[in-house]
């Protein structure tokens, strides 16, 4: 599953805040840490477009408002497919598929 770098910073976020909602306004500080072009009005445009593709792809539940045309997110959290993919993200430790065999042992 490809994924934005803002995506992923979003899924990262919220992973490490824990198993609670996680506040939207905080992910600008994606477009204040990372120098661009992109004003405060249009970076607000872009982090609704990524958490709602989040949502479809049933990595994240979106908590807020609906108006009878539009829905205004206040709130993510991740759902358990989320989950995994975040601890993929940032390196988790491959387990080695190591078993001892058991040598069968010699009649004499």
């Amino acid at each position: 599953m490809r994924l934005s770098p803002l995506q992923k910073y979003i899924l990262w976020t919220v992973y490490e805040s824990g198993n609670k909602p996680y506040n939207r306004k905080r992910f600008l500080e994606f477009y204040k840490r990372n120098p661009s072009k992109v004003t405060e009005r249009a970076g607000v445009k872009i982090i609704t477009q990524s958490i709602e593709n989040l949502i479809d792809r049933e990595l994240m539940t979106g908590y807020g408002v609906h108006t009878p045309h539009k829905w205004f997110i206040r709130e993510v959290k991740l759902n358990p497919k989320g989950k995994k993919i975040a601890q993929t993200l940032h390196g988790k430790q491959q387990v080695l598929p190591l078993k001892s065999k058991k040598s069968p042992k010699k009649k004499e």
